[in-house]
C-alpha cells in the first residue's frame, strides 16, 4: 500500500544549473528554486500495478525517487507499506570496471544485505539475470539491456513487496521484457505493488491497470489506465 498526501519536492539550482541539496542552497544563500512535485495526493492499494505517464519533466522520476526513498518530501507526507526494490536507471550503482559478479555483490550490500548474504545470493543473481559467462566480465562491455538485467536481478533478491521502475524496462530485450512482466505480475498477484514510468505505453499496459497522469509536477488525473491514457494522448495531440 502507498499513500501520498500533499507531497511536494523542491529543487535548488546554482547559477550553473547544478542541483544541490536544500541545506546547501540555504547555507550558500544563492540559486533559484523550482518545484519538482507540488501537492501530489494519491493512494495505491495492494495488488495493483500503476503507471506514471506524462511528458518529460512532468515529475515522474521525482515521484519514483520519493517512493524509493531517494528523496524526502519537502511538504506533505507519504506512507509506504512493504519492502521496496527500485531500478531507477539502467546504470544505477554500476561501476564500469567491475565485473557483473563484483557489481552484484556491491549492489546487494548497498541494498541492505550483509556481505555474506550478498555473496550467497550471487549464484541466484547470475541465473536470474541470464548473463551467463558475461557475469564474469566488466560491466563496461555490457549493453544497456544487460545492465538492466543485472540491476533487476539484484533488486529481486530482496523479495520486494513494492517494485519501482523508471523507464529501464524500455531498454530490455524481448526475452527479459517477458521475464519482467512475469515477475511484476507475480508481485501484484501476491498483494504487492508495481509502479512504473515510461513512454512505452503498450508495455506499461501489460504491467499496470491504473495510471497517474503528471503534468508540470502536479497530478492531473488518477484512474484506470484504459481511461487515463487515452485522455493523456488526446491532450498531447491537441497541444502539438
Amino acid at each position: 500500500m502507498i499513500f501520498a498526501e500533499g507531497v511536494s519536492v523542491q529543487f535548488f539550482f546554482n547559477r550553473h544549473l547544478r542541483v544541490v541539496t536544500p541545506g546547501q542552497a540555504r547555507l550558500r544563500g544563492v540559486g533559484i528554486t523550482t518545484w519538482g512535485l507540488r501537492d501530489v495526493t494519491f493512494s495505491i492499494e495492494r495488488g495493483v500495478g500503476t503507471a506514471l505517464i506524462g511528458a518529460s519533466g512532468s515529475g515522474k522520476t521525482t515521484l519514483l525517487r520519493v517512493l524509493a526513498g531517494v528523496y524526502a518530501p519537502d511538504r506533505g507526507r507519504i506512507e509506504i507499506g512493504g519492502r521496496v526494490a527500485s531500478l531507477l536507471a539502467v546504470d544505477a550503482g554500476l561501476l564500469a570496471l567491475l565485473t557483473g559478479r563484483e557489481n552484484a555483490l556491491l549492489l546487494g550490500v548497498l541494498g541492505g544485505l550483509s556481505r555474506r548474504a550478498a555473496a550467497r545470493a550471487l549464484p541466484s543473481v547470475k541465473a536470474r539475470s541470464g548473463l551467463g559467462d558475461a557475469f564474469e566480465r566488466p560491466v563496461l562491455t555490457y549493453s544497456q539491456g544487460m545492465k538492466a538485467r543485472l540491476g533487476l536481478a539484484v533488486a529481486e533478491e530482496a523479495n520486494p513487496e513494492i517494485l519501482v521502475l523508471d523507464e529501464v524496462h524500455e531498454a530490455l530485450d524481448h526475452e527479459f521484457r517477458h521475464f519482467l512482466q512475469e515477475r511484476a505480475q507475480a508481485i501484484i498477484d501476491r498483494g504487492g505493488v508495481v509502479v512504473a514510468a515510461g513512454h512505452d505505453h503498450p508495455m506499461l499496459a501489460t504491467l499496470c491497470s491504473r495510471a497517474l497522469w503528471l503534468e508540470e509536477g502536479s497530478l492531473r488525473e488518477h484512474g484506470l489506465f484504459e481511461d487515463v491514457q487515452p485522455r493523456y494522448l488526446d491532450a498531447v495531440r491537441s497541444s502539438s
